[in-house]
């Protein structure tokens, strides 16, 4: 049986959704919020199964004033950081994208640690 959960959400990020909802034909809010959490738990499942070494692409987009929490994390995971860009986006955003090759627990725990940071809105891991 389903349940009922409540969230709050800024006006900027209820508009965004509303938008997403007309644009990619959604039957309601209620929709869109399980397909968002269903393609969370995916991406959590295929970072679950990451194992050996790995090869793979870590993207970030976080705020500036998040520069220092992202150094702080990036210098814990330095032996599996091979290249490293930073550029600036508009709206005081930053986007960074690492190549990573290493340990599959360390590049999981690198990518958990930024997505679970506040300051940071996006991230993606992709695998090669």
């Amino acid at each position: 049986m389903a349940k009922i959960i409540s969230i709050s959400l800024d006006d900027g990020m209820l508009s965004e959704i509303l938008k997403l909802e007309k644009e990619m034909e959604f039957s309601g809010r209620s929709e869109l919020v399980r397909e968002g959490i269903r393609a969370l738990l995916d991406e959590k499942k295929s970072r679950d199964f990451l194992e050996g070494e790995v090869e793979c692409i870590l993207i970030a987009v976080h705020d500036e004033n998040a520069e220092d929490d992202i150094t702080e994390i990036k210098h814990k995971y330095e032996k599996i950081i091979k290249t490293q860009v930073h550029n600036n986006l508009k709206n005081d955003k930053c986007l960074e994208v690492f190549v990573l090759n290493g340990r599959a627990d360390l590049i999981r725990n690198f990518s958990n640690e930024l997505q679970t940071n506040r300051k940071i809105s996006y991230t993606k891991l992709v695998v090669a």
